[in-house]
C-alpha cells in the first residue's frame, strides 16, 4: 500500500514539476518568435567540430583554467549522476531494487566518487564567488541558489545512500566509501528508522530535483538547455561580419534595431544564453576603464526587456509558478546590486568595479508601462552604446557563444538612419568622408601627396603601372596623416627592396568604409564598398596588401558579400613575413630593442594573425621580444575601434593609457604595433604617462626598415 501511494504521489508530483518546465520553456520560446526570422547554415564538419570542442570540451572555460576545470567536473557530474538519480527513484518506487545494472558495485563507486568531487566544485565555486570576491561574479542570494540547490541535491543522495544501507543492514564496503563512512556512526539506528529516514531524504531528493528543474528555464541556468543550441546554430562566416542590410527594401519600415523586436530570433537567443559568469565585462576596454558599457548587462538588460514585452505581447508570464515568484523581478529588480565590494582597486591598471556599481545603480524598475519603453534611451543608453570599440574581446571570452558586438551595431544603426543621432566629432567624420574620403575632410587631391616626401623612390600608380602584382591600399592614416605616412613610407622601401610589383591608386583611393560602418552609417559604407569594388574591377586587381587592420579585415571579410571575389587581401606584416621567408628582404642591422607588440584587434581577434608580426620582430637582429600580460587573444584594445578614434573619451580613463601602461609593466625600449590606429593611441599614451623619451611607438615596418636599410624614412 505504501509504495502505491508513493508512485501516485510521484507521478502527481513529477508531471506537475514538468508542466510547469514546459510552461517556462514554452513561453520564453514565445518571446524568442517575436524576433526576426533567422536563416540558418547547414551543418559542416567545421561546425560539428567547433560544437563539440565547446560543449564537450569546454574549450572558452578553459581559458580560466580554474574555473574550466570545476565547470568541467559539475557538467560531466551532472551527467553521470543523472543514472544515480533514476537507480535511486527505482529504489523508492520498489522498495529498494536497484537498476538491473552489470557491475553495480563499481557503478555505486563511481556514483560517490562523483557526488563527493561535484561537493568539492561546488565549495571551490563559493569560494571564488565569496572568498577570492572576484569582481565579475555577482553576490547575494539568487546567484548563490544554485550552490544550495546542488549542494543540497548531493547531500540528500549520500543520505539516502546512507540510511539505504542501514535498512537493509549492508555492511562496511569499498565500493561505498562515503555512505559506508556515514552509517558508521549510525549502526544504532532500527530498521524501520532506517526505513523512515531513508524514505525522508529519497523524498527531499525528488523535490529538489524537481524545483531546480521548474528554477532552470526561469534564471541564469537556462543555459544549460540554450547554450548548446546557440553554439551550434552559431554563424560560421568570418568572425564579426556584420549584417547586411538591404537599404532598397521599400516595405522596410525601419532600419537597426529600435525595438527589441528588430532583433533577429537568434540574437534573442543569446540573451537567453547568457550565464552572467561576467567573463566578457572582465575583458572589455569599455568596462576596464570605467564607462558605462557592461557586455555582461547589454545582454541581460535586454533579456529583462524582452521577457517584460513578450510577457505583455503574448499575455505568457515568464514566471511559473506565479505565487512562487510574485509575478516575477522587473527589469532585474531582483539582482544583487553592487555595494561596497566595487570600491576601487588601489594601484590597479584597469577597474570594472565603478561600471558594474553604474549598472546595478541605474538598471531597475521603470514607471513606464513595458509597451512605451524605448530600447533606446530606457533600456540601452546612448552612452553605453557609442562606448563600444568593437573589439570582440567579450566574444571571444564568451563559453556560451553569444556576440555582442553586431547588437551594439544595430543599435548605432537605428540611432544614425532612423534618428540622425551621432555623437558631434563622429559626425563630423561621416561628413568628412561623405564630401572628401577622409575622416578630416582635407582635398581629395592631395591624397597621394606623401609620395612626393620619398627622395629617389617612385611609387607607382594603377595608371603607370597596369601590370602591377599588388594593390598597395594606402587608406586615410597612411594617405593623410603626417605619424602613419612614415609607415606607408618605410612599407614602400620594403617593397621597392624586395623587388615587389606594386602599385597605388592615387588620388582615385577612397575610404575603405570601415568607420562609417562601425559607427552605424550603412548606407555610406555600402556607397563606399560599391565604389571601391567597381575600382578594383577596373584595373584588375588580384592582390591587395594594406598597413591597416581595419581595411584589411573589411577588404577580406565585408567586401565579398558585396561582389569582390577573386583577391587575395593581405595585410602588410603577413607580405613582409613571405619576403623575408624568401630571403628578399634582409635585415642585417641589429636594433638592440627590448620591444613588446600590441595585438591589433581587428588583426589578431578578428582575422587571427598573430605571428607574423612576431615572425617579423624575431628576424631582426638584437630585438628582445617580450609578452605583455594581456596579449595575442586577449590583448586589450587601444581604444580606437568601432570609430572610436575619431571620438573623446568623455568618462573614466582613458583606454589608450590603460593599454600603455600594461605594455611599460614589461619596461620595453619599444612598444610596437601593426596598425596606423593603434601606433597613435600608443604613442599618444607614452606622452600622457612621460615616458616618450625612454619608451618609442614604431610599427613593424618601421623597425624592419631600421634593420635592412640602417636608418628609417623621415618626414
Amino acid at each position: 500500500m505504501l509504495q502505491i501511494v508513493t508512485f501516485v504521489l510521484f507521478l502527481g508530483i513529477t508531471g506537475y514539476a514538468l508542466y510547469l518546465f514546459y510552461q517556462a520553456v514554452y513561453h520564453r520560446y514565445l518571446y524568442v518568435k517575436l524576433g526576426q526570422p533567422f536563416s540558418f547554415h547547414e551543418q559542416n564538419r567545421e561546425r560539428i567540430r567547433e560544437f563539440l570542442s565547446q560543449v564537450f570540451a569546454q574549450k572558452k572555460l578553459m581559458k580560466d583554467p580554474k574555473s574550466g576545470i570545476m565547470h568541467i567536473v559539475i557538467f560531466y557530474g551532472f551527467i553521470l549522476l543523472q543514472f544515480g538519480a533514476l537507480d535511486l527513484i527505482v529504489k523508492g518506487l520498489t522498495g529498494g531494487r536497484s537498476l538491473p545494472i552489470p557491475g553495480y558495485e563499481a557503478f555505486n563507486l563511481l556514483q560517490e566518487i562523483t557526488v563527493f568531487l561535484v561537493l568539492a566544485a561546488m565549495g571551490y565555486a563559493a569560494y571564488r564567488r565569496y572568498g577570492e570576491k572576484l569582481v565579475r561574479l555577482k553576490k547575494g542570494w539568487k546567484p548563490s541558489l544554485v550552490v544550495f540547490f546542488i549542494f543540497s541535491l548531493m547531500l540528500s543522495v549520500l543520505l539516502s545512500l546512507t540510511f539505504e544501507r542501514l535498512w537493509h543492514g549492508h555492511g562496511p564496503s569499498a565500493y561505498a566509501p562515503i555512505s559506508s563512512l556515514l552509517a558508521a556512526p549510525l549502526q544504532g539506528v532500527s530498521t524501520g528508522a532506517a526505513e523512515v529516514w531513508f524514505y525522508v531524504f529519497w523524498w527531499l531528493h525528488l523535490l529538489i530535483l524537481l524545483s531546480f528543474l521548474v528554477y532552470v528555464p526561469q534564471s541564469k541556468h537556462f543555459h544549460i538547455i540554450t547554450a548548446p543550441v546557440n553554439i551550434w546554430l552559431r554563424r560560421t562566416e568570418p568572425a564579426g561580419r556584420l549584417k547586411k542590410l538591404d537599404l532598397e527594401d521599400e516595405e522596410a519600415e525601419s532600419f537597426g534595431a529600435g525595438k527589441i523586436e528588430d532583433f533577429t530570433q537568434k540574437q534573442m537567443l543569446d540573451f537567453y544564453a547568457c550565464v552572467e559568469c561576467g567573463r566578457c565585462t572582465n575583458v572589455c576596454p569599455a568596462s576596464n576603464t570605467g564607462k558605462a558599457l557592461s557586455p555582461m548587462h547589454l545582454i541581460t538588460k535586454l533579456r529583462d526587456h524582452l521577457q517584460e514585452k513578450g510577457a505583455a505581447v503574448t499575455s505568457k508570464s515568464p514566471w511559473v509558478p506565479a505565487f512562487a515568484f510574485a509575478g516575477g523581478p522587473a527589469h532585474g529588480a531582483a539582482e544583487e546590486r553592487p555595494g561596497v565590494e566595487f570600491a576601487a582597486a588601489p594601484g590597479s591598471i584597469t577597474n570594472i568595479r565603478p561600471t558594474l556599481d553604474w549598472q546595478g545603480k541605474t538598471w531597475g524598475s521603470s514607471p513606464k508601462p513595458v509597451q512605451e519603453m524605448e530600447l533606446i534611451g530606457d533600456v540601452m543608453t546612448e552612452e553605453e552604446i557609442w562606448a563600444c570599440t568593437t573589439c570582440r574581446n567579450c566574444e571571444d571570452q564568451c563559453p556560451v557563444g553569444n556576440e555582442h558586438v553586431d547588437k551594439i551595431v544595430d543599435l548605432r544603426r537605428h540611432l544614425v538612419l532612423m534618428q540622425g543621432s551621432l555623437p558631434h566629432e563622429g559626425q563630423r567624420a561621416m561628413q568628412n568622408i561623405e564630401r572628401q574620403g577622409n575622416p578630416w575632410g582635407i582635398s581629395r587631391s592631395d591624397r597621394a601627396k606623401w609620395t612626393g616626401e620619398l627622395e629617389g623612390i617612385p611609387v607607382p600608380t594603377v595608371k603607370d603601372h597596369p601590370d602591377f602584382e599588388y594593390l598597395f591600399f594606402v587608406g586615410s592614416m597612411g594617405s593623410y596623416d603626417l605619424r602613419s605616412r612614415r609607415i606607408t613610407k618605410a612599407l614602400v622601401r620594403l617593397l621597392n627592396e624586395a623587388g615587389v610589383s606594386y602599385a597605388i591608386l592615387g588620388n582615385e583611393e577612397k575610404n575603405s568604409g570601415d568607420t562609417p560602418r562601425r559607427l552605424g552609417n550603412e548606407m555610406l559604407f555600402q556607397q563606399l564598398c560599391m565604389e571601391n569594388i567597381e575600382t578594383f574591377t577596373k584595373y584588375g586587381v588580384r592582390r591587395i596588401v594594406t598597413a591597416c587592420p581595419h581595411t584589411f579585415n573589411t577588404f577580406k571579410n565585408e567586401y565579398p558579400e558585396f561582389g569582390l571575389e577573386g583577391v587575395e587581401i593581405l595585410h602588410h606584416t603577413q607580405l613582409l613575413d613571405r619576403l623575408l621567408q624568401e630571403g628578399r628582404l634582409k635585415p642585417e642591422h641589429a636594433l638592440n630593442e627590448r620591444i613588446t607588440y600590441h595585438d591589433s584587434c581587428y588583426l589578431g581577434r578578428y582575422n587571427d594573425v598573430y605571428d607574423q608580426p612576431r615572425n617579423v620582430l624575431r628576424a631582426i637582429p638584437g630585438v628582445q621580444l617580450v609578452e605583455m600580460e594581456r596579449t595575442r587573444e586577449n590583448g586589450m584594445c587601444c581604444g580606437a575601434g568601432g570609430g572610436m578614434m575619431w571620438m573623446e573619451e568623455t568618462s573614466g580613463k582613458r583606454v589608450n593609457v590603460a593599454r600603455t601602461e600594461q605594455a611599460l609593466q614589461v619596461n620595453p625600449t619599444v612598444i610596437s604595433s601593426a596598425c596606423p590606429y593603434c601606433l597613435t593611441m600608443v604613442e599618444d599614451g607614452t606622452k600622457m604617462k612621460e615616458a616618450e623619451d625612454r619608451v618609442r611607438a614604431r610599427d613593424i615596418a618601421e623597425l624592419l626598415e631600421e634593420s635592412v636599410f640602417g636608418t628609417s624614412s623621415k618626414l
